[in-house]
């Protein structure tokens, strides 16, 4: 099992403390990063906590999927490993026609 869990549902005036702070009454925490827009930095709604420990990370995801944050019901499963964006950007197409 890996040891970073994937966090939805969070709730846009939540901070990476507040989940952290969630978390840490579940077991150790590594570390928490909640998802930013890249412009606005406003947050995007998911994150992402890594526990210290397989036996924490089990713990968290049976205890908090579903717990209840500032009136929003948190999705914590297992994070899956990152796709690899492919291809180059090529802009807005050939304008050379």
């Amino acid at each position: 099992m890996n040891l970073k869990l994937y966090v939805g549902n969070i709730p846009f005036g939540a901070s990476e403390e507040d989940l952290k702070k969630l978390f840490s009454e579940v077991g150790a925490v590594q570390s928490v990063k909640i998802v930013t827009n890249t412009y606005s930095g406003r947050p995007r709604g998911f994150g992402f906590v890594e526990m210290t420990s397989q036996e924490d990370a089990k713990k968290a995801i049976s205890m908090l999927n579903g717990k209840t944050l500032m009136d929003r019901a948190l999705i914590v499963n297992e994070a899956r490993p990152q796709k690899k964006r492919g291809g180059e950007f090529r802009g807005r197409g050939n304008r050379n026609r």
